[in-house]
């Protein structure tokens, strides 16, 4: 059974940086594409980034394009998520999701995952 552990949420300034990382077991990260999303309340939940694995591919949201990198430590099957220069707009449960192992990456959309974390908290305050 697939499970994604979220952590390194928090609160932080306008300005301020966060590494969030999400630990997989009973699904490899290597060769596979996993994301990271976002939902602010009252927001429908929105893609932030994917990654192929396999080549290590990204792709990003516009709005947080030269802020955030997607990275994985294929040692220990872990996806991070850097985040710089935050601002009060990315706030939000942020999300970690994988496709079905073997599947390449295609339109950043929720329903295009099939497994998900619980979810960590991020606070930017102005």
């Amino acid at each position: 059974q697939v499970q994604l552990v979220e952590s390194g949420g928090g609160s932080v300034q306008a300005g301020g940086s966060l590494r969030l990382s999400c630990a997989a077991s009973g699904y490899t990260v290597s060769s596979s594409c996993m994301g990271w999303f976002r939902q602010a309340p009252g927001k429908e939940r929105e893609g932030v980034g994917q990654i192929y694995t396999g080549g290590s591919t990204t792709q990003y949201t516009d709005s947080v394009k030269g802020r955030f990198t997607i990275s994985q430590d294929n040692a220990k099957n872990t996806l991070y998520l850097q985040m710089n220069s935050l601002k009060p707009e990315d706030a939000g449960m942020y999300y970690c999701a994988a496709r079905k192992p073997g599947f390449s990456c295609g339109f950043l959309g929720p329903s295009r995952f099939v497994s998900w974390g619980q979810g960590t908290q991020v606070t930017v305050s102005s």
